[in-house]
């Protein structure tokens, strides 16, 4: 399961996203809302999503306006490894060199296609393991200090 969430700023790249996942990579997706343009706080939802992603042992997506933000909050829950892309080499790279576990996108900086694009390679592709397992490690010690 994926479970995805976004703000308002990233409302409709959402709705988008969330067909593509279903439709075309035919993977099962969670809606944990926003659910209208309305404003919403980008923390709320990414706590939403990250404690799922974590319970669950899963992967989510996040999308505010830039990405920015919504990435800072899921980045303080234990066990979340959050990365902000707008490229596939960086969707790519993060899976398999950080083993990420959500990935972020820019409603207004991200268009629909390359957003797609980016999600796709993400989902994709598998974490390396290897001497990427010890850094991967390392970043869950820091989370602990």
């Amino acid at each position: 399961m994926i479970y995805i969430g976004s703000d308002h700023g990233g409302f409709e790249l959402k709705n988008e996203i969330v067909e593509y996942v279903k439709n075309t990579l035919k993977l099962e997706i969670k809606d944990m809302g926003c659910w209208s343009k309305d404003a919403v706080d980008y923390p709320d939802i990414a706590k939403v999503v990250a404690d799922e992603v974590i319970k669950n042992n899963s992967f989510g997506i996040l999308i505010c306006g830039t990405g920015i933000g919504i990435s800072i909050a899921a980045n303080k829950i234990n066990g979340i490894r959050c990365a902000l892309c707008s490229s596939e080499y960086s969707a790519m790279m993060t899976k398999k060199h950080n083993d990420a576990n959500i990935l972020a996108l820019g409603g207004r900086t991200t268009g629909v296609e390359i957003a797609k694009s980016i999600v796709k390679i993400f989902f994709e592709t598998e974490f390396e393991g290897g001497r990427h397992s010890q850094r991967v490690k390392k970043i869950a010690l820091l989370e602990n200090n």
